[in-house]
């Protein structure tokens, strides 16, 4: 396939996540128990599509089912990490900074696959498989106690969806700062503040290095500050961070930036999800998937709204204008429903 071919097929993966969060979320109310253990096998499952479809038609349906099944186990391990928060824990968090921190392990994974000679099903296959058996193991652990119970009445769902909506579009604000950042950081550090192209190639893992470590460190903040101040004072630090990186007259203090808005941007969509939780806690999954779908809109379309702006004006100040975007998340934090007590006993 050619970049054209390829370009078509890789949106599918987001148009497929897209179509089945939402639904996700109510099936995960109704099966809480069994959703995200099938969820996590298919995609295991649906790693090895790509290689026997082939061709253009066949990579877009390989994606479509990948992004798909990934809505579907991305609704439902949210739902579970909110059902833990609704209940007093501290779980969001850690999961995402898991995920960030697995996003640069599987970068480096796969190049040192590939240095390796490596071709083929192998590496879908390794990969398929662990995620099968995690879905295994999830399947076969003990119910957790100090969940509380879901039910759909749907009268609590109306009259909470202007909060749903709400909290989607911070989410989605949230995730067009993280995105635009990933994006864009080693062109703006290449293009724009003149670093070397092996240089400025490392941005976007330093960015996603240091929100898994504000993510690891916001499992712990947490607890100390609560969630609206530490909402707050991450909108802040991302803010900060990309008006650092986005001004600065060279590549040693625009990396520092990237770093610092990564650092900020961790929690924040981690705790909007924990929110919806907490504000319909008698439908948690179809809440958090209505905040994810929403949120996810910026994560998808941030990207491209930096290229546009910075196409009719410059990179710095499409990049300016994320920091902005960020620091209008700062007073936001007072809209997140307040955290009820931990229970007795850890759940986290």
């Amino acid at each position: 396939m050619d970049d054209g071919q390829l370009g078509l097929a890789l949106p599918w993966i987001g148009v497929g996540a897209l179509i089945t969060l939402r639904v996700a979320g109510a099936v995960a109310d109704r099966h809480p128990r069994t959703t995200l253990p099938i969820a996590v096998g298919l995609l295991g499952v649906a790693a090895l599509l790509p290689v026997y479809l082939r061709g253009t038609a066949g990579m877009i349906v390989s994606c479509g089912v990948i992004g798909a099944v990934s809505g579907v186990a991305d609704a439902a391990v949210n739902a579970e990490g909110a059902r833990y928060e609704a209940a007093g824990g501290a779980v969001l968090t850690l999961g995402h900074g898991a995920f960030s921190a697995v996003v640069v392990a599987g970068s480096l994974a796969s190049a040192g696959l590939i240095a390796t000679g490596a071709d083929g099903p192998w590496p879908l296959a390794v990969v398929g498989g662990a995620v099968v058996l995690a879905g295994v193991v999830i399947g076969v652990l003990p119910t957790p106690a100090g969940r509380p119970p879901t039910t759909r009445p749907p009268e609590g769902r109306r009259r909470l969806n202007r909060t749903l909506l709400l909290l989607g579009g911070l989410g989605a604000v949230a995730y067009l700062v993280e995105n635009a950042w990933q994006s864009w950081s080693a062109i703006h550090l290449h293009a724009t503040l003149h670093a070397s192209a092996a240089v400025a190639a490392a941005a976007p893992a330093v960015f996603a290095g240091c929100a898994a470590a504000g993510r690891f460190t916001s499992h712990v903040l947490q607890r100390r500050m609560g969630a609206r101040r530490l909402f707050a004072a991450g909108a802040g630090l991302a803010a900060a961070g990309g008006a650092l990186a986005a001004a600065a007259p060279g590549p040693a203090l625009g990396f520092a930036g990237v770093a610092i808005a990564g650092a900020g941007t961790s929690a924040c969509a981690p705790l909007l999800i924990a929110a919806a939780g907490r504000a319909v806690p008698d439908a948690i999954g179809a809440a958090t998937s209505t905040v994810i779908s929403l949120a996810y809109l910026g994560f998808v379309f941030g990207p491209a709204l930096v290229g546009l702006v910075a196409g009719a004006a410059t990179l710095r100040i499409a990049l300016l204008a994320t920091a902005v975007a960020a620091a209008l998340l700062v007073p936001a934090g007072r809209v997140l429903p307040r955290e009820r007590a931990a229970p007795q006993g850890p759940i986290s």
